[in-house]
């Protein structure tokens, strides 16, 4: 057994989770809706069937979930194509350490396999990853298991010998149901003290990953929980 890290990919090693809130809200107002920051804060790492149902709720029963998710898409790599995606802070220098330690990682991500491959190939670190696997090939995304469940699977590895760092609430209870050792780095919101019990880490940044896989002690700022 090696160990191994799980990553999620949007908000975790890449900066794109602010810009789902963005264009969520604009593909929802093109089809004559009105979401709010909060609820599209609540759709991060949201999968099937769970984002549709909600939506629904939220909107009825008129809601075109395919229709509206692919315009989000579109529209959204339309900007990214322009702007460009950029890595969260330090996480190029975790992604060194692990491998440099003998640690395996993957990483698993709602978005499509396809499209996480070309993000991670755009900035030089997708030959850090021994799997990259995505919930849009599963029946039920996060905050079910299976994406954690179906990593480990290809990996060869049982989940409680494995750490999952996720950013979000729905990505922190897919690892958790799954059975891994749940690392959190908050990106748009930080853990309400339910999720914080879920948590074998919080911590500001990837900067910290080092230390926690380590198990050092570090005195961690800005309020974050810190688990061992």
């Amino acid at each position: 057994m090696r160990k191994t890290v799980i990553f999620d990919l949007d908000g975790t090693l890449i900066d794109t989770e602010k810009y789902f809130k963005v264009f969520w809200r604009q593909a929802a107002a093109h089809f004559g809706f009105e979401m709010s920051e909060a609820q599209a804060l609540r759709l991060r790492s949201l999968g099937r069937p769970y984002a549709p149902a909600l939506l629904k709720e939220w909107f009825g029963e008129t809601f075109d979930y395919v229709a509206v998710r692919e315009y989000r898409r579109k529209i959204m790599k339309e900007h990214l194509d322009k702007v460009g995606i950029e890595l969260k802070p330090y996480a190029e220098q975790a992604l060194l350490w692990l491998s440099a330690n003998g640690y395996r990682a993957a990483v698993a991500t709602a978005t499509q396999a396809e499209r996480a491959t070309e993000q991670l190939r755009q900035l030089g670190i997708a030959d850090y990853f021994d799997e990259i696997v995505s919930a849009a090939s599963l029946e039920k995304g996060k905050p079910a298991p299976d994406v954690y469940l179906y990593a480990c699977e290809r990996l060869g590895e049982n989940p409680k010998d494995c750490f999952a760092v996720e950013d979000s609430p729905n990505g922190v209870l897919s690892a958790y149901a799954a059975g891994l050792k749940v690392i959190m780095v908050p990106d748009q919101t930080k853990p309400d003290e339910e999720l914080s019990s879920k948590l074998y880490a919080c911590i500001p940044s990837l900067l910290e990953l080092q230390a926690v896989l380590s198990g050092c002690q570090l005195e961690l700022v800005y309020n974050y929980y810190w688990h061992i």
